[in-house]
Parts: C-alpha cells; sequence; structure tokens
C-alpha cells in the first residue's frame, strides 16, 4: 500500500466520491476542518458527486448536512438508508431488515454469546434493552427486551428497522464479528464500526457497498469512476467496490487489506488531500 503522498496513480475519470463520516472525513472532535470543506466544495465544482456513506443514522447526520451539494442524498446506517440531507433527513429508500429475521438473530446471538444486549434502529429512532449501553441517551427511546422491541406492535410499529445492534461485554470486537456471522451469516449482514465489542446487523445483502451500487447505477456510474474512503471493517465491502479506495492512515488492517490505496489520518485531513491531488491531476 501506498500513501495519498507516494506515487499512487491517481484515477482520471472520477465522476464520483463515496466517503465514511467517523474516523475518515471526520477529526476525531468530529468536525470538518475548513481544508476538507474546500475540497468537497472543490469536487463539486468540478463536476464530481460526494457521496457520503455511514453507518450513522440520519438523524445523526447534522454533523455534515451543512456541506452537501447538489443531490443532498446521503447513505445512512450502513446501507439501509438513503436520505434527503437537503430535507431534513428525509427518509427516501428503506432496505430494511425484516423484524421476524432480526429475532432469529437475537435468539441465536443469545445462544452462542450469553451476555449479549441489542438495541433496534427504526427510522424513527432508536430503542434498546436495559443492559445495554447506547452510544447516546435518547429521551424517546423506549428500554424493552429486543423481542418486545421488534414485535410488530412495539415502538414505532410500522417503521422498518434499519439495523439491529448487538453489544457484548467481555468478547473482542473482531472475536464476536466472527463468531456472529459464523453463527448467523444466512440470516442477515454483519459488520462493525465501533472500537467496543458492537456489531451492527443488516438485511442480507445490505451493505455501504451494495446501496452505493444501486444509486451509482441510477446515474449511470460504474464503480470504475468511484474513489471511495474508509477506516473500519464496515467500510471493507465499499473499497473494494469502487474502481479505487483509500484506507485511511488510522485504518482497522481489514481496511487496508482492501483498499487499492493508502492515505494520511482523518485529522491530518486525508480524504481532502487525495481529493485535491485527483483535482491538481485534472488540471495538469
Amino acid at each position: 500500500m501506498t500513501s495519498a503522498n507516494d506515487q499512487f496513480p491517481l484515477p482520471a475519470n472520477v465522476r464520483l466520491i463515496a466517503t465514511d463520516l467517523d474516523g475518515t472525513l471526520l477529526r476525531d472532535d468530529k468536525s470538518v476542518s475548513d481544508r476538507t470543506v474546500s475540497a468537497l466544495a472543490a469536487a463539486e465544482e468540478a463536476g464530481i458527486e460526494v457521496f457520503f456513506v455511514t453507518g450513522r443514522p440520519a438523524r445523526w447526520m447534522d454533523v455534515v448536512s451543512d456541506h452537501v451539494h447538489g443531490h443532498g442524498l446521503a447513505i445512512c446506517a450502513n446501507g439501509a438508508a438513503v436520505v434527503d440531507l437537503h430535507a431534513g433527513g428525509k427518509l427516501i429508500e428503506a432496505r430494511p431488515l425484516e423484524r421476524e429475521t432480526a429475532l432469529e438473530v437475537v435468539r441465536t446471538l443469545r445462544d452462542v454469546a450469553p451476555g449479549t444486549t441489542f438495541a433496534v434502529e427504526l427510522s424513527t429512532g432508536i430503542h434498546y434493552e436495559p443492559g445495554y449501553p447506547p452510544f447516546h441517551l435518547d429521551p424517546g427511546a423506549t428500554v424493552a427486551t429486543a423481542e418486545k422491541l421488534l414485535h410488530e406492535e412495539g415502538p414505532g410499529s410500522g417503521a422498518p428497522v434499519l439495523k439491529l445492534l448487538a453489544h457484548h461485554p467481555e468478547l473482542t470486537p473482531d472475536g464476536f464479528l466472527v463468531l456472529a456471522r459464523t453463527a448467523a451469516g444466512d440470516l442477515a449482514s454483519f459488520t462493525r464500526s465501533s472500537p467496543t465489542t458492537l456489531l451492527e446487523i443488516s438485511g442480507k445483502g445490505v451493505s455501504k457497498a451494495s446501496t452505493l451500487a444501486l444509486c451509482c447505477a441510477e446515474r449511470e456510474i460504474s464503480s470504475d469512476e468511484v474513489v471511495a474512503f474508509g477506516d473500519m471493517p464496515n467500510d471493507v465491502e465499499m473499497l473494494t467496490w469502487a474502481g479505487t479506495s483509500y484506507a485511511m492512515g488510522n485504518a482497522h488492517p481489514d481496511v487496508i487489506a482492501a483498499a487499492s490505496g493508502r492515505t494520511v489520518a482523518n485529522n491530518e485531513d486525508g480524504v481532502a488531500v487525495v481529493i485535491e491531488q485527483i483535482l491538481a491531476a485534472r488540471r495538469a
């Protein structure tokens, strides 16, 4: 792998940039640097579309909503939702995890990894079990067992389930991921983006890559015309699918192995560094 500052061949036919947020576009303090804001705007001005592709739900997209140009769309919840940031995060398309399937995943993980606790991410908000450690306390959340949360008459009745989250207090993050995929990989898609032992579970075949591919097909953009950036295992499929991809300097080893190139860390504006080089190569 090479860094963005090495002589890595830059693609000449870029039509779309797909970037993860946390640990990638955002600095560790969750800010978007002035340099990155300028690079994103310059890419759009050059006719390159920018898609934010994140594990975040739409309600956590305020950190970048002011920096979306053109189409205004973002891919959230690891591909389970396409939202319009120009319309306050309005859900445009959902690729849900069916509730019965989610219940089967819950039963399986309780069996193979006792002590697992769950949260349910709906298009309308998150709800969680009593023992689950949420990232952000949501005053509108219902606290109950996963079985009750996933019941058809549970909270958010009728709203699509975008993600099931599973936390374990003792297993290692990668160990839990391997265990879950082995036990229930035929039911759903499993990934992780947190440094803690927290799995993110989507409908079978739903990923950042598969939803990005659908969005690109609608625009008649091929994978060879896409440059992607990421740092954690939930980015691996997207980085593999894109014609050109960069692992951040702070990336997980699996991400480094999957990407075709490597840029500097998120706190050093690694995404902006590559965008600037792409635009400079175009001008030259």
